[in-house]
């Protein structure tokens, strides 16, 4: 579903990623970890369409999409949830999830929504500032349901939040797996995201340090060994 092959990028005249490849496969969960500064969102960035990388190339569904826009990349079903509450505060849930959803779908969507995200149904009239930090994540989340997405790239989807929280939004990121929808999962809460993942992908300083599966990290000192580069 995605399919990443050497690619550079970076900010100015600073280059964050060194000839990274990473796959995607239909249907599967692959987490992309690493430390603090290690590239994860950049890489997310780059494969939505919101940073062009100066090397390499990017493929959705076998097609190059290397340098579209954002909004090209989302009609080929791809969602991207960035780090840090991506919704419109001033406007309502309800309005939230208008923008959302499929034009001529917005009540299925919004009921679809709901169902998965009880909180939602019962703010449905509020702004998004005034949700909490948790309800907020939700609604952002909701998008990769409501849109119907074949790919759905996170970034720290469960930073900051309440361990209550964090359980309800990774029962919802399984429901989603369960469902048939690719992710790219940048998480940091890594022992949930292996649970989750098919494969695991591991930078270190913007080049890739593993790329396998779970299982092959069970040994925890060398996953620190890893992670730490």
């Amino acid at each position: 579903m995605l399919d990443i092959r050497r690619i550079d990028a970076g900010y100015g005249g600073t280059t964050v990623l060194r000839g990274v490849s990473l796959v995607v496969p239909d249907g599967r969960v692959v987490a992309l970890l690493g430390a603090n500064g290690a590239g994860k969102t950049t890489l997310l960035r780059a494969a939505s369409g919101l940073l062009r990388p100066s090397a390499g190339h990017v493929r959705v569904d076998g097609i190059d999409v290397t340098g579209w826009a954002p909004h090209r990349l989302v009609g080929r079903g791809l969602c991207h949830i960035p780090e840090g509450r991506g919704v419109f505060p001033q406007l309502t849930v309800r309005e939230n999830l208008v923008l959302q959803s499929p034009v001529g779908q917005e009540a299925a969507a919004i009921e679809q929504a709901c169902g998965v995200f009880a909180a939602l149904g019962r703010r449905l009239g509020q702004r998004a500032s005034s949700l909490s930090g948790g309800e907020q994540q939700m609604l952002a989340l909701a998008r990769a349901y409501v849109s119907n997405p074949r790919l759905v790239l996170l970034d720290e989807v469960s930073m900051g939040l309440a361990p209550i929280v964090v359980d309800e939004i990774f029962g919802f990121l399984e429901r989603l797996a369960n469902e048939g929808t690719a992710l790219l999962l940048v998480e940091q809460y890594m022992t949930r995201a292996l649970e989750l993942a098919d494969y695991v992908y591991i930078l270190t300083r913007g080049k890739l340090s593993f790329a396998g599966e779970p299982a092959e990290l069970e040994d925890e000192s060398l996953f620190h060994h890893y992670i730490a580069g």
